[in-house]
């Protein structure tokens, strides 16, 4: 499975140079609509809630710090937040009962 990381089409996403980078690393770009704001609402949501959360309570020192409180958001957003619209299941249940 290709990893792919969406962003808006700000003029630094769209450049040769950074969608060559994307390329490096085997992660495919994807862009929003052009001024199509709804289309990066779930992804804005969860960088918000991700930065709110985790990055701006507590200071970081190091990349291998902020690696590892990404990863720890990551695993709570999808295995222990529970949300009304998905039946008061986390993501990743809420998932597994679909495809069963």
């Amino acid at each position: 499975m290709e990893a792919v990381l969406h962003s808006d089409q700000g003029f630094q996403y769209m450049s040769q140079a950074y969608n060559t980078r994307l390329e490096a690393f085997g992660v495919k770009g994807s862009h929003s609509r052009k001024a199509t704001c709804l289309d990066n609402a779930c992804i804005e949501f969860f960088f918000s809630h991700l930065k709110t959360l985790k990055l701006y309570l507590n200071q970081r020192n190091s990349g291998t710090e902020i690696q590892q409180a990404v990863e720890e958001y990551i695993y709570y957003y999808n295995y222990h937040r529970f949300q009304a619209k998905l039946k008061e299941r986390a993501p990743i249940e809420y998932q597994s009962a679909l495809v069963a």
